[in-house]
């Protein structure tokens, strides 16, 4: 083999070598590139990811300061407003007894029956039922042993002056604008009661009344005491 052969075989060889060498340098920097742009993506993930938590945390701290200074101002407000004396409206309305019957009967109804029969009335007149609270219930409790003791209808002069006479059940009445009274005594039943009320114009409002919203009915030996208010 003579040295000009020789010498291109040493070039060939050197070519190949540099050859490799450069696509490994290119696989190495593509290798690179793609590790750091995934590294990037992570990265700008992460912070996305901080910064929403952070805002939607400063966000949810905003909207209960907002709601706590709302409830905070409500508070104060509604204070300035119970310094003010309360102005209690109350509403009666006398159904007489049947004729020639006697008042105090022994019947198979009681209240939950008549509440019964008076909220599907309400509902067949297009109002809403009432709903039952249990303080109007104290007032309703109160008045039918009154009424039962004394074995007739009093005229609500027990229900007029039952602030007077009771100044705990004061509150009651303060917690709305209107309190009202509807009496009944002597029916055979609870729909008999029902339509006697709607029978005379003033009970009528128990039943047709959408602004009444609240109420408790007690009933007891044909007696009954609805209490609905405002």
């Amino acid at each position: 083999m003579d040295q000009s052969r020789l010498l291109l075989i040493v070039e060939s060889s050197m070519g190949r070598k540099q050859f490799v060498k450069d696509i490994l340098i290119i696989l190495t920097k593509v290798l690179l590139v793609s590790l750091i742009i995934s590294i990037s993506i992570q990265l700008l993930y992460k912070v996305y990811e901080i910064g929403y938590r952070v805002g939607f945390n400063q966000g949810q701290i905003d909207a209960e300061q907002y709601y706590s200074g709302f409830f905070d101002e409500f508070a104060y407000l509604r204070g300035q407003l119970e310094k003010e004396p309360a102005i209690i409206t109350k509403e009666v309305y006398i159904t007489p007894a049947p004729a020639n019957t006697s008042l105090l009967r022994d019947v198979s109804w009681g209240g939950p029956e008549l509440w019964e029969a008076v909220n599907k009335r309400r509902q067949e007149n297009g109002v809403s039922s009432l709903s039952q609270k249990d303080e109007l219930c104290t007032i309703a409790s109160i008045r039918l042993n009154e009424l039962l003791e004394l074995g007739t209808l009093d005229g609500h002069e027990g229900f007029n002056d039952m602030t007077e006479r009771r100044p705990d059940l004061e509150d009651i009445f303060n917690n709305y604008s209107t309190v009202a009274e509807f009496l009944a005594a002597g029916a055979g039943s609870a729909l008999e009661t029902v339509n006697l009320w709607e029978g005379t114009l003033g009970h009528k409002k128990l039943l047709t009344g959408g602004e009444y919203v609240w109420g408790c009915i007690y009933a007891q030996n044909s007696f009954a005491v609805a209490i609905s208010a405002f």
